[in-house]
């Protein structure tokens, strides 16, 4: 199993798509695995972790082997397919509160863990949650947008969220000691082939590059229909530091105050 962690709106999609494409990898898209344990854990069992009541308390070899045989039951019932071999690609990017504990269940999975500079993140979501917009009809809802009503307010919050999540991620990542790869959104829009082929050389896995090069072509922003990108589509921009257009100069300001560690170690010259 290969693991996408980070979290929305950070090009995971466009990623597990070109390599769910490859001939021996089948894509499981966003199981939310990672958000039913890691939300019990990390959000709500932050006090009772000493507790033997807690599901998530007491002796966690235990329940580490119960995630790990809940993941792979599911994944085998789902994906037979994958049985005689290649790869379960895992777009979990919702589900990255949960990531320390899917990697400790299951050590022998690969990780990615995708970045992307919090401010375009926060752009893109705005953009997203406004009246109108993809996110909003795909959730059936029409109105009472926050990002339409408070913008600063949802910008903070989201802003919050994306912090929460990249930590669990790093800590998940740093903790695995089996292969993994830390990939850049704008790394993999500027040398697409080129962060793709570094990534199957980090998780260790044959590819053909011709075949990385085709699934690429495939699933480039030039090949998205005209008529479904732009805003309030759910392909939008895939313009790196459009933040800089899209977001005030207090909302930018709100998202590098929240996410400054995280602006310190991955992104400290682009201001």
């Amino acid at each position: 199993m290969v693991w996408i962690f980070g979290s929305g709106r950070t090009g995971s999609t466009w990623l597990s798509e070109m390599m769910g494409s490859l001939a021996d990898h089948t894509r499981w898209h966003e199981p939310l695995v990672g958000y039913l344990f890691g939300h019990a854990y990390q959000e709500r069992g932050k006090s009772r972790r000493d507790d033997r009541h807690f599901i998530f308390g007491g002796d966690r070899r235990i329940w580490l082997s119960s995630i790990r045989s809940f993941v792979l039951d599911q994944a085998t019932a789902r994906f037979p397919e994958r049985l005689d071999g290649g790869y379960l690609v895992v777009k979990e990017p919702h589900g990255s509160l949960g990531a320390p504990l899917i990697m400790e269940a299951l050590p022998e999975s690969r990780m990615i863990f995708l970045m992307r500079d919090p401010r375009d993140v926060a752009a893109s979501a705005l953009d997203a949650h406004r009246e109108g917009s993809w996110a909003r009809v795909r959730s059936g809802k029409r109105k009472g947008s926050s990002a339409q009503e408070q913008p600063n307010r949802f910008v903070d919050s989201r802003s919050r969220n994306y912090l929460r999540d990249i930590e669990c991620v790093k800590q998940a990542y740093e903790r695995h000691k089996g292969r993994k790869v830390l990939v850049r959104y704008e790394d993999l829009r500027a040398d697409t082939v080129g962060t793709m082929e570094r990534i199957y050389s980090a998780l260790g896995i044959l590819a053909d590059a011709e075949a990385l090069a085709r699934a690429v072509r495939r699933h480039s922003w030039e090949m998205v229909p005209e008529a479904e990108k732009g805003e309030g589509k759910f392909y939008r921009k895939a313009t790196p530091g459009g933040w800089r257009g899209d977001l005030t100069p207090e909302q930018a300001k709100i998202v590098e105050s929240i996410t400054a560690p995280l602006l310190e170690e991955f992104y400290p010259l682009e201001g």
